[in-house]
């Protein structure tokens, strides 16, 4: 079996890449119709997990392949399919990746996009493999005249999907709210993984002042917008749907050169290290946090051993100097103590409210630092939220930050 490697975090990628993907199973992403599912279903594409390749998988169908593959077309036009987003919101880019395609990946591809208010009466259900959409699921999509809605992606040649050629970068320009995306294949062929890279909105107008909710969730417009250090799992993950299912699904750092040869607690159990990893996010809304859990679910032999969250009210122009300075210094009127340094558990949920936490008021950005390293699968940050500061206008988010 051959997986691919993933990418580490470079320069030379775009910065895209660090926004959350909206078209992901684990956020509950769907294939709804797809046109022809020969060799592989569409469902694929939204796989968190990197795509493999198994020499010796075969079905009744031919080649097993872990992407979406249609059969050769003999017949007028080309393969399609409709994704419902897992959480609608701004896309900023895409990443139509090939990987294991090489002699049978689609030469061509364009992605169009639409925001619907009703959701469409299609859904795709079960192993789809050796399939084709039926003429009534025929009839219903060409009800959605999907074929007029934007072009976020014009029609493009692929590359194959070799490990140096599979991925298919390309930014997005549009800032309108997105639900749904129809991907191209010309005319037909194989693509391992669609990622689709943005920020969620949600539609603040309809949440009353009183409400609790989760500000930094992805489903409500959270954002990582800088880290110290993401070896093993991306900041991001924490902030997605429900508990991790597992340690890949969470925060993990690598660990620490400047650990102590022989480490030492103080009075309240807390080691005393010299360094730490932290990881910045942008609220969904800015608002008054009230509770706060931290979830080590998983990380057992790698869990921090300590941890602390501290947060401040940014404009978007002071939040785009702290970007641009990766978050190096203090930003203006400098970071506030939410949480006080707090011994952490492995695999464990840790729920801190009332007198635990610090009344910082209205706040927009949120540091979790923990020491001196290790994972961790979920942070949440309940409160009520505060009229809109100028960070959380609709401008595109700055490049995300990273050492």
């Amino acid at each position: 079996m051959a997986t691919r490697t993933p990418q580490q975090t470079s320069t030379d990628l775009p910065d895209f890449l660090q926004f959350n993907d909206l078209a992901s199973e684990a956020a509950g992403g769907r294939v709804i119709f797809a046109t022809d599912e020969w060799f592989a279903p569409a469902r694929n594409l939204l796989k968190r997990e990197t795509p493999e390749f198994i020499a010796s998988a075969f079905t009744e169908f031919g080649k097993w392949m872990d992407g979406w593959e249609s059969r050769r077309k003999r017949i007028p036009g080309h393969d399609w399919c409709i994704i419902e987003l897992g959480v609608p919101g701004v896309v900023y880019g895409v990443d139509i990746d090939t990987s294991f395609f090489t002699g049978n990946y689609s030469p061509s591809a364009s992605l169009q996009a639409a925001c619907l208010e009703n959701l469409p009466a299609l859904s795709l259900e079960g192993d789809r493999t050796g399939m084709a959409a039926s003429e009534e699921q025929l009839q219903l999509a060409a009800m959605l005249h999907s074929e007029k809605w934007e072009e976020l992606v014009a029609v493009t040649e692929l590359k194959p999907g070799y490990a140096d050629t599979c991925h298919n970068y390309f930014p997005v320009t549009s800032s309108k709210r997105v639900t749904h995306v129809r991907l191209n294949m010309y005319p037909d062929g194989g693509i391992a993984r669609l990622r689709v890279y943005g920020v969620g909105q949600r539609d603040w107008s309809l949440v009353s002042p009183q409400e609790q909710v989760d500000l930094v969730a992805l489903v409500n417009g959270g954002v990582c917008l800088g880290y110290s250090d993401a070896h093993y799992g991306h900041p991001r993950n924490m902030i997605g749907l429900g508990r991790a299912p597992n340690m890949g699904d969470g925060w993990e750092t690598a660990r620490r050169l400047d650990r102590p040869a022989v480490l030492k607690m103080d009075e309240r159990g807390i080691l005393q290290v010299p360094g730490s990893e932290w990881a910045v996010f942008r609220l969904g809304h800015p608002g008054v946090i009230h509770s706060i859990e931290i979830d080590t679910n998983h990380f057992k032999g790698n869990f921090p051993d300590s941890c602390r969250l501290e947060v401040c009210s940014l404009t978007r122009d002071e939040e785009e100097q702290c970007v641009s300075m990766r978050w190096r210094g203090e930003p203006p009127g400098g970071w506030t103590a939410l949480l006080p340094p707090q011994k952490l558990q492995a695999h464990h949920r840790h729920r801190y409210s009332g007198e635990s936490v610090v009344r910082c008021g209205p706040v927009s950005h949120v540091r979790l630092v923990i020491a001196p390293d290790g994972g961790v699968s979920r942070l949440r940050l309940w409160g009520h939220i505060t009229p809109e500061l100028s960070a959380h206008s609709v401008k595109p988010p700055k490049p995300i930050s990273k050492l």
